[in-house]
């Protein structure tokens, strides 16, 4: 995604967002199937998880079937006043 958005003539910076159950179940089957399904891959959490008020910040690694990390990522999540996942924000390292 963040190469097509960053080719000449677009210039974006690649972002999904997904409204309501049924668009982040459909979201979510589809990373999972990319990513752990065809890729194999596992993700896990790094040390340094906060949360401020309404803000999570959690970091996580991208972990190929030989146990090696080869991608790190940083969510900021923002929370309802349910405790309930509002936004989720995704940032891609490496």
């Amino acid at each position: 995604i963040r190469e097509i958005a960053a080719q000449p003539g677009i210039g974006l910076t690649a972002f999904l967002e997904a409204r309501g159950h049924g668009e982040i179940e459909a979201r979510a089957a589809s990373a999972y199937e990319h990513w752990v399904g065809s890729d194999g891959l596992s993700f896990r959490g790094r040390d340094g998880a906060e949360r401020l008020r309404d803000v999570v910040k959690v970091q996580w690694e991208a972990v190929a079937k030989d146990g090696e990390a080869f991608g790190v990522g940083l969510n900021f999540l923002v929370l309802d006043a349910d405790g309930r996942i509002e936004r989720d924000y995704t940032f891609v390292e490496s």
